[in-house]
């Protein structure tokens, strides 16, 4: 009662389940072909590039979002460019982008004159601090998002499934398969002030995941993937408030809850399954 009282009367709380619930929706819909495409190490490596995004636009004064928005689309690309290019050494390219563009952040945030901004709130997210002008771009990324995937879901699938056969019916696998990291990295900008870049990855993957164990289509993955994490992420934000908790690591251990539980949920419903 005291989390609802405290929706009713604080505008804050109110922006921060409005930032939950939007969130939810690009992460149930992009977490579903991550998990089926099994990319959930090269979204962690566009995640932690993010910071130097962050860091350089806040050292010029430039509003920090737009800069994760940027630094996340070109990390993107030069990560999916990599994985296309260099399949055997992979894991320590994709490695060192990841901790190169974390310390390139750490740099232009302690080069910026002035107040040093917590680092904190970028890394494990501050969710009662979204503004307005916050929420306004995380449901324009999410048109973005859902727009994308409307368009192109037959070639996303086709790609995630079976690169050969998308080959042989004409689809550009290349292309769609960074044009799918360049939607994963706004969703990851999505969840940055929600969980926070270290956290972000569990929340994308997680709630879809645990939808996989009892859908088998994708469509429907995505949906319940989605409620999922909606549910996930307003219990998160309820217990962290009543307990004076960390936010964005409530929701994080909150989805690994559900994850567990629905894999032994499926255990017993669908024992040979």
């Amino acid at each position: 009662m005291e989390f609802f009282q405290a929706l009713a009367d604080f505008r804050f709380m109110q922006y921060a389940l409005a930032a939950c619930l939007l969130a939810s929706i690009g992460c149930g819909t992009i977490g579903a072909y991550v998990v089926i495409k099994r990319i959930g190490f090269v979204a962690g490596g566009i995640a932690h590039t993010v910071l130097a995004g962050l860091g350089i636009a806040y050292y010029f004064g430039a509003a920090p979002l737009h800069g994760a928005i940027i630094a996340a689309l070109v990390a993107a690309v030069l990560i999916g460019w990599i994985k296309l290019r260099w399949r055997q050494e992979e894991d320590v390219l994709i490695a060192a982008t990841w901790s190169v563009g974390m310390a390139v952040g750490i740099l232009f945030i302690a080069r910026t004159p002035g107040y040093a901004v917590d680092l904190t709130s970028y890394l494990f997210g501050n969710i009662l601090l979204v503004t307005q002008t916050d929420l306004v771009l995380m449901a324009v990324l999410d048109a973005l998002i859902i727009s994308f995937v409307v368009l192109f879901h037959r070639q996303f699938l086709a790609t995630a499934f079976d690169e050969e056969f998308a080959r042989l019916r004409g689809v550009n696998v290349e292309f769609f398969y960074i044009f799918l990291l360049c939607i994963v990295a706004l969703t990851v900008v999505l969840l940055i002030q929600i969980v926070g870049l270290i956290l972000v990855m569990a929340l994308l993957v997680l709630p879809a995941a645990a939808a996989a164990q009892f859908v088998t289509s994708v469509t429907r993955m995505m949906l319940l993937a989605a409620g999922l994490s909606a549910v996930v992420t307003s219990l998160g934000l309820g217990v962290s408030f009543v307990t004076d908790l960390p936010s964005g690591a409530t929701m994080v251990v909150a989805a690994g809850i559900l994850y567990s539980a629905a894999l032994a949920a499926r255990r017993i419903l669908r024992p040979n399954f």
